[in-house]
């Protein structure tokens, strides 16, 4: 008998609003805005800059993870444990704040960095965990190729490949090019919110051919409380050439939490305890 694979459809769809913002920073858009986080668990937010150096110097952050994806210009990363390197258009940093980072994400000389940053939940029992970042290399990502397109694999296991991104809590990430008229069936588990961003072109996902084009995002149905060794279908058509989009999932982590400022908490008490924890230099010295 053949197996029948969870369908998915888009939930609900929009496309980001953008703002001009005080020089060094030059504009920005909420992909995934914070007040809906319950919406997109175990993703907080997602933000889409335009920044030049001095923009994101030396702050702290704990209780969550970073996904930062470098559309265009270089992104350098400093850390204050002595981390530093430069990360270029299809790179992808990964960051673990746990309990305490310290870091600085700057525009290299005069360019313009245009970045994509997830934030992405830690559940309390890991929000005391180690600092730790990744970089992630397009070029270190395995790329599986179908009829008039790619998927390169950043994060998890997807189309017969495993990415490299090591995420404490995992997640899928995947990259998705595609030429004019090609269909492609993305598979993700089926207990696993997701959510899509399209990069350049105009696609149709799902069986109900919800049409995105560029700055568009949705969010996609999925089986709660289903199982992650079971597999779900996503139907992806692309209606114009160099279509390409972003697909990101994970398992819900369904606990309350507190978004403020750099840091992201179970209580407003521990929000509090985390600046008082940076005033009295706890997370170490700057990032310069």
């Amino acid at each position: 008998m053949k197996q029948q694979f969870f369908v998915r459809n888009v939930k609900d769809h929009w496309y980001v609003k953008y703002e001009e913002a005080g020089f060094p920073s030059i504009q920005k858009g909420w992909i995934l805005p914070v007040n809906r986080w319950k919406d997109f668990d175990p993703f907080i937010l997602m933000a889409e800059d335009w920044f030049k150096r001095g923009t994101f110097s030396d702050h702290p952050h704990r209780g969550f993870q970073t996904v930062t994806y470098v559309v265009d210009g270089r992104l350098e990363h400093i850390d204050n444990a002595g981390g530093r390197d430069i990360l270029e258009p299809g790179d992808i940093q990964y960051m673990n704040a746990g309990w305490a980072a310290r870091h600085a994400e700057e525009g290299v000389d005069q360019d313009i960095a245009h970045t994509l940053q997830l934030w992405l939940n830690l559940p309390k029992h890991l929000k005391n965990t180690e600092t730790k970042y990744q970089n992630i290399y397009s070029e270190d990502a395995p790329s599986v190729q179908f009829e008039g397109g790619s998927v390169k694999v950043f994060s998890g296991d997807v189309a017969g490949v495993k990415g490299p991104l090591d995420s404490l809590v995992p997640i899928t990430l995947s990259e998705i090019t595609m030429n004019e008229g090609s269909k492609y069936i993305h598979k993700l588990p089926e207990n696993h919110n997701a959510f899509v961003y399209v990069l350049s072109g105009d696609m149709d996902f799902g069986a109900d051919k919800v049409n995105l084009k560029k700055h568009g995002v949705g969010t996609l149905t999925f089986n709660d409380g289903g199982n992650e060794n079971i597999t779900s279908e996503l139907v992806i058509k692309a209606n114009s050439r160099r279509s390409k989009v972003l697909v990101y999932s994970g398992v819900p982590i369904k606990e309350e939490i507190v978004p403020y400022g750099p840091f992201v908490m179970n209580t407003m008490g521990e929000i509090q305890q985390a600046y008082r924890d940076f005033q009295l230099g706890k997370f170490g010295p700057p990032a310069v």
